[in-house]
C-alpha cells in the first residue's frame, strides 16, 4: 500500500479528480479497485469525474475506485492533526513555492 499526498492552488473538484486519475493510472495502473479514505468534502464524491470528463471516461474511472469517508468525529482526527502539525513546523510555517513544497513532501 502506498500513501501520496499533493499540494494544489486550490482545492476544487477538477484538482481533486486529477489526483485521482493520477493515482489511477500512474500509481496503480494494474489494480482493478484503488480504496481512497477521504474526508467529507463536497469535492471528495465520485460524480465529479462526470465534470471532468466525457461520460465514457468518467465511469471507466468510477469503477476503480472505492471511497472510504472518514467519520466526522474520530480517532482519524487525531491523526490528520499530527500530520497537520509536521508539515506546519516543517513546511508551511515560511512562504514556499509549491513545487518546492511537493518536493518537501516527498521527502
Amino acid at each position: 500500500m502506498k500513501s501520496t499526498t499533493a499540494v494544489s492552488e486550490n482545492r476544487g473538484r477538477c484538482e481533486q479528480v486529477y489526483e485521482w486519475v493520477f493515482l489511477l493510472e500512474d500509481i496503480y495502473p494494474h489494480a482493478p479497485k484503488v480504496h481512497l479514505a477521504s474526508d467529507n468534502l463536497n469535492t471528495h464524491v465520485i460524480s465529479s469525474l462526470y465534470e471532468a470528463f466525457p461520460a465514457q471516461k468518467a465511469r471507466q474511472l468510477a469503477r476503480r475506485i472505492e471511497m472510504h469517508y472518514t467519520p466526522k468525529h474520530g480517532s482519524w482526527l487525531n491523526i490528520a492533526e499530527i500530520q497537520i502539525s509536521i508539515l506546519s513546523r516543517q513546511c508551511l510555517c515560511r512562504r514556499i513555492p509549491i513545487a518546492i513544497l511537493n518536493n518537501e513532501l516527498l521527502a
